[in-house]
């Protein structure tokens, strides 16, 4: 079996900042102060950055662009000396002033001209050369024959994934859970949550206690409104931004508002979350599957399908780490144009270590695009906040849904996030974990090449899991029970297919020490060799 490695786009090539999606590699050699001050000039100007909003420190914008620390501080000084922003000691540096062209600085708003054209440069993956097209992971000869479902030896769990696997999963006792899609929750920030909560309460009048605006609590949506300006290049106002229940319940909100409007199907990438899949099909939409391969969802063949309506993760596909390439996202901006309608799903976008940062689809079709995003990878699934920005014409639909779901999110949450957002914190929470996680992940990689030395890694260079795939012939549920009968819990990667493809596993490190990353991969060696 061939050695354990991780494909030509996983390489170490990170040369930019998701504030702002900055690329150092479109900067002239010789003038990076001036192309930095520029580009924060224009985000000053159109909103991105609007007035109060806080830049990064020059220790930390230079270290994410791999600069000297004086090119920043000179492209700060430049603004300074505009008059756009000012120092604040230890509060950091302020935008204090916007070009007298800017819009009003409560609401984001698209440069003037033309739209937004999809980046063609460093900022995204560089297309391949042409060559012949092919499913995610090409299956092995052997299993070319081989039937979607599992045989009936997998454990009953993992043979036959009910609308309940997750819950039984959880349940089940394991002395190690790889499980992907778990953040580090040890690593939840109490003391600022605190900090935020005393703040907020602190302020707060008998009247911010009662039933609020079932879109969200004006405080958040703004200070939604900003992140995603600041590191998603998604220009939105406050207005345009429904606080949901996470991701879970903006796609049961979107499911009822596009059966009402006569979609009753969503093509779904296969590879893809088996979760979302169950969720969308429990509203009684039809989940038709797309290929994935190494560019990221084949836009020929959701043209194939003759479908209304798309879910994607095109910043970080689940399960498979793939990167939606520019290609492919002028392909779909064309089917887009022609009627499609997409839903992103950027569950994950942040946790971004070895490539450039990738602009969310929203920020350059604004108008086709169903955006969903939470903070459950990022703070914790139990806080179930997430938000929504859907088309104008589906808006008011989505809020009566939401109204009439729960009368809208609790608001003291809401707030104390609200407060994470504007403070800081959140930034500061961000950058710590990706130095845990980066550990974390070398350790389950360096672990895979000592006990599983035939497994091939995908989609290391982002998020929370990987995926390993094998050679062998084998059942991958079978080998997630094999596992689990051992104490380690896994995901096998069938349960994310709707089509036939080889063995595989999701793996999770983010929520687990380097010691047990590297005792659950010994264990997983124990049950492959159990089936071989």
């Amino acid at each position: 079996m061939g050695r354990t490695k991780t494909p030509p786009d996983d390489r170490s090539i990170l040369s930019g900042s998701d504030f702002l999606q900055l690329n150092i590699d479109d900067a002239p050699v010789r003038g990076r102060a001036g192309w930095l001050a520029a580009q924060l000039r224009l985000a000053i100007s159109d909103g991105r950055l609007p007035v109060g909003s806080k830049l990064p420190a020059t220790r930390t914008l230079a270290a994410d662009l791999r600069v000297s620390r004086g090119v920043v501080t000179e492209a700060y000084q430049r603004l300074t000396e505009d008059g756009l922003i000012a120092g604040r000691g230890r509060a950091g540096t302020t935008v204090v002033a916007a070009p007298v062209t800017a819009r009003h600085p409560s609401r984001p708003a698209t440069p003037p001209g033309p739209a937004r054209p999809f980046p063609t440069d460093a900022s995204l993956p560089a297309a391949p050369p042409p060559a012949p097209e092919a499913p995610f992971l090409d299956m092995p000869s052997a299993q070319a024959g081989r039937s979607a479902a599992q045989p009936s030896g997998a454990a009953g769990l993992f043979a036959d994934p009910g609308g309940d696997v997750f819950d039984a999963l959880r349940e089940a006792p394991a002395r190690i859970d790889l499980s992907p899609g778990v953040p580090d929750l040890a690593a939840f920030p109490r003391a600022a949550w605190l900090r935020a909560e005393r703040a907020v309460l602190g302020r707060l009048v008998p009247a911010d206690f009662g039933y609020g605006d079932p879109r969200g609590t004006p405080a958040l949506r703004l200070a939604v409104a900003h992140w995603l300006a600041r590191y998603r290049g998604i220009s939105a106002a406050p207005e345009e931004i429904v606080i949901v229940a996470g991701v879970a319940q903006a796609l049961g909100l979107l499911a009822q508002v596009l059966r009402q409007d006569g979609i009753t199907q969503v093509a779904v990438e296969d590879p893809g979350s088996l979760g979302a899949r169950q969720h969308l099909r429990s509203w009684q939409l039809d989940t038709p599957p797309v290929p994935v391969d190494s560019r990221g969802v084949r836009v020929d063949e959701l043209r194939a399908l003759g479908v209304q309506a798309v879910m994607l993760t095109p910043a970080h596909q689940f399960p498979t780490g793939v990167v939606l390439d520019g290609d492919r996202r002028r392909g779909l901006v064309r089917w887009a144009d022609e009627g499609g309608l997409i839903i992103e799903d950027d569950y994950d976008a942040e946790h971004r270590y070895d490539r450039p940062p990738v602009p969310a689809l929203r920020s350059l079709l604004a108008e086709r695009v169903c955006y969903a995003g939470s903070v459950s990878k990022l703070l914790a699934p139990a806080l179930r906040v997430g938000w929504l920005l859907a088309p104008e014409r589906y808006r008011d639909a989505l809020v009566s849904a939401k109204r009439n779901a729960d009368l809208g999110n609790a608001a003291l949450p809401q707030l104390v996030l609200a407060e994470l957002m504007e403070s800081g914190a959140l930034e500061r929470q961000l950058r710590f974990l990706r130095r845990r996680h980066v550990r974390r992940r070398d350790a389950m990689i360096a672990a895979i090449g000592t006990h599983l030395p035939g497994a091939v890694v995908h989609g290391a260079a982002a998020g929370l899991h990987l995926v390993i795939t094998f050679a062998a012939d084998f059942a991958d549920a079978d080998l997630a029970a094999a596992a689990l009968l051992r104490g380690v819990k896994v995901q096998p990667l069938s349960w994310h297919r709707q089509r036939p493809g080889p063995p595989g596993l999701v793996l999770g490190y983010a929520a687990n020490a380097p010691s047990d990353i590297e005792q659950g991969v010994a264990t997983l060696a124990t049950a492959l060799r159990s089936l071989t």
